[in-house]
C-alpha cells in the first residue's frame, strides 16, 4: 500500500471547496457524472483513431445507491486510469486530464475537468473511493482512498473490467443524499441530456394485456434511463421537422401549452453555441415564468438562473442554450464578467430579432396575428435594450381600435394630416381600455382621429420610451381631455351661452360637487359631444400607474386628479338646464349629469351607484 499527501498548496483546500468554489452543494453527483462522461468520450475517440483496438462494448454510466451502507457509486466503462494517473490526476488538486486530452486531440465535446469537479464528492462524503483500471493493455486496478484530508492511500485492488467506480462513503452533511428520490431528482435535472447513457437502478412501468374486459394492468420492471443523449439542438435544423421541435419542447415543459415559433442556434466561431429558444405564448404578463430557459455546457445542465447570459427580456423566452465556452465547474457568480458570455449576449439578442424581422417579412398577416402573444416581449426588449430596439423599429407594431396593425412609420404617417398640433407634434391618440372608454373613442372617431388599443402592462413604459426615440412625437390617452384640445389648434368655438349664463352653470356644478378633488370647466365643444365629461390629465396619470406597477410611494400615494368638463353647447345644458326655474331641479339635473359622466369612466362605486341608480328611477317616473 502506497501512502502519500494531495499536492495542494494549503491544508484549508477541502473547506474551501466546500464553501467557496460550488455555489450549491447538489452539483457534486454532476461534477461526478461528467468525469464518467470525458471517460468514455476519450474511449470513443481513442477508438476512432485505433488507438484503442478493444471492445467497447455497453458504456452506459451506472448510478448506485447503497442506504444500508451509506454508499453512492458512479461506475463508467471509459478509459480508467492507471497507478501514475491516479498520482497524476487524483492527488494534484485542480490539474485536469481533460485539459490534457483536449490539448491534444482538440475535442469539443469533453465537458470538465478531473480537478476540482472530482473534489466536490467532499461536499457530501465523509470518505471518498475510487476504484480503477485503464483501457491500456496489462493495466493492472488500484484503489485511492481519502477522508477529505491531504492524506491518501493507494493499493492495489480487485477489477476486472476497464472503467472507475467513484464510492462515495456518505456523511453527516450529505445525508439527504441517500434517498433515492433526492438522487432521482438531480440525475433529473442535471444528467436529462448527457451525452452518454446514464442508469439508475431500474423503475416500474405498467403496460396494458389483453383487450376489452379482460385488459388488465401489468407491472414490468425496467432499466431507468435518465437521458436522452441525442437531444434536439444538437441536431442540425435541416434534421428536424416542425413536430420534433414541439417533442423535444414537451420533453423540456411536459404539458405546457404549444409555442408560437422557434430559433435554432447554431454557431462554431468566434465561440461555439447551439440551443433552441422558444416563444411562448406571453399574453399580458410578464410574471415570474414557470419554465425557463436552460443553460447547458456540452449537454450538463449548468443553471437555469440565465439573467448573467442573456438580457433580461430574452428571460421571457423558454428552451436550451449550450456552449462549451461557459465555464462549467466554479460559483456562477463570475458568470456575467466572462468575456465569452458577453459575446453570447450580443449573438443571441441579434439571432431573435433577426428572427423576428424574418417572421415579419414573410408573412406579416401572420406575424400580426401573433401580435397579442408577442408584442409583450418585444415592447419589453425595445425598453430594456437599445441594440434590440434598433432592430425592432422594423417590426414593432402599433394596434388600433379597428384592429389595423401599423409600423411606427406607418403609422405616423396616416395621422400626420389630422393630427399634428399647432406646435407641430404628432399626437398619438390611444386607449388603454377600449370598452370601458368607448364614448371616449368614439367621439375621438367623428373628429376623424384615429385611436391606439394600448392596454399592455407595459404600454405606460412604452409611450414614454418612444417619445424620447420618435422626433416631435406624444402620446394622449382619449380621456385626458376634451375632444377638442386632444389635438391642440387655434381654433376656438363659440359658447351658446353668454358670459352671464356661464358664470352660472360653473357655479352650479361647483356647488354639486363640492369640496371634492374635481376642477369643473366650462368649454364650447359640438352639441354631439356630451354634456358633461370626466377628463384625467396625462401627466398625473401616467405617474399614478406607474407607481402601481412599481410598487413604488411618493412620500404617501398620488391622488387621483380629473376634471369635470361641461360642454356649454350640448343642447341638455344650453336648454334645458338653463332653462330650469327650479334652483332645486338644476342641482339634481347637474348631479345626475355629474354622475352619469362618472359612470361613464367606470368610478361610480357602492353607496354613489346606488343613489345613482334611484335617481334614475325617479327621473323616469
Amino acid at each position: 500500500m502506497q501512502k502519500g499527501q494531495i499536492d495542494v498548496r494549503s491544508n484549508d483546500i477541502f473547506p474551501l471547496i466546500k464553501k467557496f468554489l460550488y455555489s450549491d452543494q447538489e452539483i457534486f453527483l454532476r461534477e461526478l457524472i461528467s468525469n464518467g462522461v470525458d471517460a468514455t468520450t476519450k474511449l470513443k475517440a481513442y477508438a476512432s483513431k485505433n488507438e484503442f483496438k478493444g471492445e467497447l462494448g455497453d458504456l452506459t454510466i451506472d448510478i448506485r445507491l447503497d442506504e444500508k451502507n451509506k454508499t453512492l457509486t458512479i461506475s463508467d466503462r471509459g478509459i480508467g486510469m492507471t497507478s501514475d494517473e491516479v498520482v497524476k490526476y487524483l492527488n494534484q488538486v485542480a490539474f485536469s486530464s481533460a485539459q490534457e486530452f483536449m490539448e491534444k486531440y482538440k475535442s469539443e465535446s469533453v465537458i470538465g475537468h478531473f480537478g476540482l469537479g472530482f473534489y466536490s464528492a467532499f461536499m457530501v462524503a465523509e470518505r471518498v473511493e475510487v476504484v480503477t483500471k485503464s483501457y491500456q493493455e496489462g493495466s493492472k486496478a488500484v484503489k485511492w482512498s481519502c477522508e477529505g484530508e491531504p492524506d491518501y492511500t493507494l493499493e492495489d485492488a480487485d477489477k476486472e473490467d476497464r472503467g472507475t467506480d467513484v464510492i462515495l462513503h456518505i456523511g453527516e452533511e450529505g445525508k439527504d443524499y441517500l434517498k433515492k428520490e433526492r438522487i432521482q431528482e438531480l440525475l433529473d435535472k442535471y444528467s436529462k441530456f448527457l451525452p452518454v447513457l446514464i442508469r439508475f437502478g431500474t423503475k416500474t412501468e405498467y403496460e396494458t394485456e389483453g383487450e376489452g374486459d379482460d385488459a388488465k394492468q401489468v407491472e414490468k420492471e425496467v432499466e431507468n434511463i435518465i437521458n436522452n443523449p441525442e437531444p434536439a439542438w444538437k441536431k442540425l435544423p435541416g434534421e428536424l421537422e416542425d413536430k420534433d421541435y414541439k417533442a423535444f419542447y414537451q420533453e423540456l415543459y411536459p404539458y405546457s401549452q404549444e409555442p408560437i415559433f422557434w430559433i435554432h442556434l447554431n454557431m462554431d466561431y468566434p465561440f461555439n453555441l447551439t440551443g433552441i429558444l422558444y416563444f411562448p405564448k406571453l399574453n399580458n404578463s410578464i410574471e415570474v415564468q414557470k419554465n425557463k430557459i436552460q443553460l447547458y455546457s456540452n449537454q450538463v445542465f449548468v443553471t437555469d438562473d440565465v439573467k448573467t447570459i442573456v438580457p433580461e427580456f430574452l428571460t421571457l423566452l423558454h428552451g436550451v442554450i449550450d456552449s462549451p465556452d461557459i465555464p462549467l465547474n466554479v460559483s456562477r457568480s463570475h458568470l456575467q464578467a466572462d468575456s465569452n458570455v458577453k459575446k453570447i449576449t450580443s449573438y443571441i439578442t441579434k439571432k431573435v430579432a433577426d428572427k423576428l424581422h424574418d417572421i415579419f417579412k414573410e408573412d406579416r398577416k401572420d406575424f400580426e396575428s401573433k401580435w397579442k402573444d408577442l408584442n409583450t416581449f418585444i415592447k419589453y426588449g425595445m425598453i430594456s435594450e437599445e441594440k434590440f430596439y434598433k432592430k425592432a423599429e422594423k417590426f414593432g407594431l402599433l394596434h388600433n381600435v379597428d384592429d389595423e396593425f401599423f409600423t411606427f412609420d406607418e403609422y405616423l404617417e396616416k395621422i400626420k394630416d389630422t393630427q399634428t398640433d399647432k406646435n407641430d407634434q404628432k399626437v398619438v391618440i390611444y386607449s388603454n381600455d377600449p370598452k370601458g372608454q368607448h364614448s371616449y373613442v368614439t367621439t375621438a372617431k367623428r373628429y376623424g382621429y384615429d385611436v391606439l388599443s394600448m392596454d399592455n402592462i407595459l404600454d405606460n413604459h412604452l409611450m414614454q420610451h418612444l417619445e424620447t426615440k420618435l422626433e416631435k412625437v406624444t402620446f394622449v390617452r382619449v380621456d385626458s381631455d376634451t375632444v377638442d384640445n386632444l389635438v391642440q389648434k387655434d381654433e376656438k368655438k363659440e359658447s351658446v351661452l353668454s358670459e352671464k349664463q356661464q358664470e352660472k352653470v360653473k357655479e352650479l356644478f361647483q356647488q354639486v360637487v363640492g369640496d371634492h378633488k374635481e376642477k369643473v370647466e366650462l368649454k364650447a365643444l359640438s352639441p354631439e359631444d356630451m354634456p358633461v365629461t370626466i377628463t384625467k390629465p396625462e401627466f398625473m396619470r401616467r405617474m399614478q400607474e406607474m407607481q402601481a406597477m412599481q410598487g413604488v410611494n411618493f412620500g404617501g400615494e398620488l391622488p387621483e386628479m380629473f376634471n369635470i368638463v361641461v360642454n356649454t353647447n350640448n343642447p341638455l345644458i344650453a336648454e334645458k338646464l338653463v332653462n330650469m326655474k327650479s334652483q332645486e331641479k338644476k342641482e339634481r339635473f347637474a348631479k345626475y349629469l355629474q354622475k352619469l359622466a362618472l359612470l361613464n369612466q367606470n368610478m361610480l362605486t357602492g353607496a354613489e351607484m346606488s343613489e345613482f341608480v334611484e335617481m334614475s328611477v325617479e327621473m323616469l317616473k
